[in-house]
């Protein structure tokens, strides 16, 4: 049982958001799709929102209150919204390249409504996050060359599972390096993942941050009846060391 919400042309394809009812578990849940591609839902948030909580309670110990965060995709805003939960949140900047995502969120039809839209914490920036990352001006077209104390991103599948072929480069040692410089001294890297912990790029990681680590998001799937595995990757300037989660 389908109840469409919206539906849009992008550049990409298809962008359909829309309302599904699951029988089994007696629950509706609000889904993106892109091109018969299911993008992102509602359902299972709980790695999404482990990408800010993570990072976000590294700068927490660490006394930060003044920290200025970075999203690379916004998605149904649930990682933003964990990152301005946190106290240590002073300001955050969200790249998306689907304007409709940026439009659901000021209109208030997703899940979260206009919390983030309403927080004057929060600014959205319609872009190509892979784009800006190539170039030499940073994530910011307001303040070129701008800094951040966390960079956390959730646009790919997993560091070998690309949306688009073009945005390989990101992932690759030479990437990660432009990656680091838009960090402050004590930045933090997050990087989301679909899939179980790579140590592969774990390794690669570390060819461009003095610490790099992969923690595990174990969550519980009623549909399958079984655990999933995700992953949150974390990579740190040099300066600060955070410890890892007890």
């Amino acid at each position: 049982m389908f109840e469409e919400l919206d539906y849009r042309q992008t550049a990409l394809g298809e962008l359909i958001l829309r309302r599904r009812r699951i029988l089994k578990l007696d629950r509706d849940v609000v889904e993106v799709i892109l091109n018969d591609e299911h993008l992102m839902s509602d359902m299972f948030t709980a790695s999404e929102i482990a990408l800010a909580t993570i990072p976000m309670a590294l700068l927490e110990a660490a006394g930060r209150t003044d920290a200025d965060i970075l999203v690379g995709g916004l998605g149904l805003g649930y990682t933003a919204d964990a990152v301005l939960r946190s106290k240590a949140a002073r300001s955050l900047a969200v790249v998306e390249y689907l304007a409709p995502l940026i439009g659901w969120h000021e209109a208030g039809i997703l899940p979260l409504g206009r919390r983030l839209a309403d927080d004057p914490r929060c600014r959205f920036i319609e872009a190509d996050f892979f784009a800006l990352a190539r170039g030499g001006d940073g994530f910011d077209p307001q303040a070129p060359g701008r800094r951040f104390d966390g960079i956390f991103l959730d646009i790919d599948h997993s560091p070998d599972f690309h949306l688009n072929p073009s945005h390989a480069d990101f992932y690759s040692k030479e990437g990660l390096a432009r990656l680091a410089k838009s960090l402050t001294g004590e930045g933090i890297f997050a990087l989301w993942s679909n899939d179980p912990p790579d140590q592969a790029f774990v390794a690669r990681l570390a060819t461009q941050f003095p610490s790099a680590r992969a923690e595990e998001v174990v969550f519980h799937n009623p549909l399958l009846e079984e655990d999933c595995v995700q992953t949150v990757y974390l990579g740190i300037t040099g300066g600060r060391t955070y410890s890892p989660r007890s």
